[in-house]
């Protein structure tokens, strides 16, 4: 029966393997650790409004939606939210007041 020897003949690492093991497990740390704190604060794609663009996330059935407009499109929507009252217009009111989209 085999034991759990890092080596068929049952030798131990030399220093030179053991130098390397530890080198290659601490780039794999510190690997996985920038990438956890870029994923943590990094910002998406869709940033928070602001000029000239919105983001919405309103809920829906299967959690929840991401409305992100920019330009003409940002402006009719704004435009719609202001002049309706539903659920989703009143959540993109605050959105298009942060974008700079607020009617006049």
């Amino acid at each position: 029966m085999r034991g759990r020897q890092p080596n068929p003949d049952g030798e131990s690492l030399n220093p030179r393997q053991k130098r390397t093991f530890a080198i290659a497990v601490g780039i794999l740390i510190v690997l996985v650790a920038v990438v956890s704190v870029w994923s943590a604060t990094g910002r998406g794609t869709y940033d928070r409004s602001a000029h000239g663009c919105i983001t919405v996330v309103e809920p829906s059935s299967t959690g929840g939606a991401v409305l992100h407009q920019c330009g003409a499109a940002a402006k009719a929507l704004c435009r719609s939210a202001f002049s309706h009252s539903s659920r989703v217009d009143l959540l993109t009111r605050p959105q298009c007041r942060l974008a700079g989209l607020a009617p006049h």
